[in-house]
């Protein structure tokens, strides 16, 4: 195996000191322009690599950033990513991405091994399973930047960027009702996430006041997903009192949702479905979808633009942000119903 080139090779080449290429590379001002000019000439010849880890132990910094996200597969998370990374890299930082797949056990994991690498601070949008925060606070502690977002949770004092989801909810509901739907069912996750809370009282609160009764036997509660989906409007088209709407709890289940009721032959907009997220999907599926925008490429923008305003704090946490999105309602041929 070939040797890895050293300062010491590069020092050894030019008969000059260590200490002299050690300052030459990190652009120490007492070092003449033609030695610096030397030194990285043939440092590049050499092939010569710098110890990351060497010099992250000197600064106290990795320029890495870990981001835990419950699904990369999600399009609405990696448009978050991708916008975190565009944000952060001019500043020379890099992004490790860490998958939760919804699993507590696995959020804590992740926590642990980003801690673990050193890395300068966390972003995160907390699985379905997560109550119990613990292990949040170990990031706090540490005096780390953490950041929450889209899924958060009240007992940690930190900087968050989220949706106006109570809003969201009300905009999908009021959405259905101006389209002439009056029996608007709601198929959300049983998980106590607040995102999902604010959406079901937004959800409820649109009901009242425009008249409307708000039925427990309206709501199903389930997880997030096709399956979930196909399960509850299955359980609702079965009810005696049966829906015109349904307010799907995100995207996928708004999909099982349309496919059970393409299968029944009640395809939208006979009966009136909207997701939240907007998926990339949404816009192709037939019929497609009406969806709530969560704008993820703002809330990556502002979780990168937050991060660096925390860095550049003797303690990241003495100005504490929370920073509120509004929705925006998309609308397509899913609830594209003719009002009389």
């Amino acid at each position: 195996m070939k040797k890895k080139t050293t300062i010491y090779d590069i020092a050894k080449a030019l008969n000059i000191t260590v200490s002299t290429v050690s300052r030459a590379l990190s652009g120490f001002p007492a070092i003449s322009d033609a030695t610096k000019k030397a030194v990285v000439e043939t440092a590049k010849k050499l092939n010569y690599s710098p110890n990351k880890l060497a010099s992250a132990l000197k600064s106290g910094k990795t320029y890495i950033i870990g981001v835990i996200v419950p699904s990369v597969q999600a399009h609405f998370f990696a448009s978050i990513i991708h916008c975190i990374e565009d944000g952060l890299k001019n500043s020379g930082y890099r992004v490790i991405i860490y998958q939760s797949n919804e699993s507590v056990e696995n959020e804590i994991n992740g926590v642990r091994t980003l801690l673990e690498a050193q890395v300068d601070g966390i972003m995160a949008s907390m699985s379905l399973e997560t109550q119990d925060v613990s292990h949040f606070t170990e990031i706090v502690k540490q005096n780390k930047p953490l950041i929450l977002f889209d899924r958060v949770h009240e007992d940690l004092v930190v900087p968050t960027i989220t949706l106006d989801d109570f809003r969201a909810g009300y905009m999908a509901t009021q959405h259905l009702i101006d389209h002439g739907y009056k029996k608007i069912a709601f198929v959300t996750t049983v998980h106590q996430i607040k995102i999902f809370d604010d959406r079901l009282k937004g959800y409820k609160a649109a009901l009242r006041d425009n008249g409307l009764p708000v039925l427990d036997e309206h709501i199903i509660f389930g997880g997030l997903s096709i399956k979930d989906g196909r399960f509850g409007a299955g359980k609702l088209m079965r009810s005696k009192n049966k829906p015109d709407a349904i307010v799907a709890g995100d995207d996928f289940t708004a999909l099982g949702v349309i496919k059970k009721l393409k299968e029944i032959d009640k395809t939208p907009p006979e009966i009136g479905v909207i997701g939240f997220a907007n998926e990339a999907f949404s816009a192709y599926i037939t019929p497609n979808l009406s969806t709530i925008d969560q704008h993820p490429a703002k809330i990556g923008k502002e979780c990168a633009k937050m991060f660096l305003k925390m860095v550049g704090q003797p303690n990241p946490y003495n100005n504490i942000e929370h920073i509120v999105l509004d929705p925006t309602v998309v609308e397509r041929q899913s609830t594209d119903k003719a009002v009389d």
